[in-house]
């Protein structure tokens, strides 16, 4: 048989079609066939059995030089579908780790609330009186700022326009630094606005707070006192 000419008949490769044609010989028990180019190999004799028994089987038939042979199965070692080592990574549970510890700052506040409420007396004012109004007329703390900004500023620009671009400013921060790590050295854009408008917002209560006295004029706390309504000139 001439390999070379059915290859290029059937496009296979010679050593493809070689050993199919062992295989296929082999499967009809058959003798090999004889390529050109190599001797035919006789058929192997049977060997009978003593006594009369079954033919032994007949040895394999010899596989022609060139063909390489594959094996159809092969043993795999058993392991775990799914990687059991765990791999570092920078989150933690909300459970137990953070509502543990605001669990604990809670109870912590609420004692201290207790103990001031016991020791601290803090008794309510009279009531209004409208023909005695106090100097100066304070808002309440988490007002002061505003109240600051009226002294610079138009009630318009003071009362509307800054405190509105102050939360605007606030809520851009997550669009304007989408950094998605939760490390404050990866998040120095989003830390800098936030510190800018705390920092911005805590100096006017501040300064409305202990820097004003009567008329809402600038004054020293530690020359002329704090002024509240409750507390007028102390510390004079």
């Amino acid at each position: 048989m001439d390999l070379a000419a059915l290859s290029a008949e059937t496009g296979v490769p010679e050593n493809l079609l070689s050993r199919a044609l062992v295989r296929r010989a082999f499967r009809d028990d058959l003798p090999p066939p004889a390529f050109a180019g190599q001797a035919a190999q006789p058929p192997q004799p049977v060997a009978a059995a003593s006594g009369g028994g079954v033919a032994a089987p007949a040895a394999a038939p010899a596989i022609p030089e060139g063909v390489r042979t594959q094996r159809l199965l092969t043993v795999v070692k058993a392991g775990a579908i799914q990687q059991v080592k765990t791999e570092p990574q920078d989150k933690v549970s909300t459970w137990p780790h953070l509502l543990a510890i605001e669990f604990v700052a809670l109870l912590a506040i609420l004692g201290i609330l207790t103990l001031m409420s016991i020791f601290i007396d803090a008794p309510l004012l009279e009531f209004a009186n409208f023909n005695e109004q106090p100097n100066p007329s304070k808002a309440p703390w988490y007002f002061l700022g505003l109240q600051e900004l009226l002294a610079y500023f138009d009630p318009q620009v003071a009362g509307v326009l800054i405190p509105t671009f102050g939360l605007i400013g606030l809520a851009v921060i997550p669009y304007v630094d989408r950094n998605p790590s939760v490390r404050p050295s990866d998040r120095k854009l989003a830390i800098m606005i936030f510190t800018v408008f705390f920092m911005g917002s805590s100096m006017l209560t501040i300064f409305g707070s202990f820097f004003r006295g009567p008329g809402f004029n600038f004054v020293f706390p530690w020359t002329d006192g704090i002024f509240f309504d409750d507390l007028k000139g102390v510390l004079e």
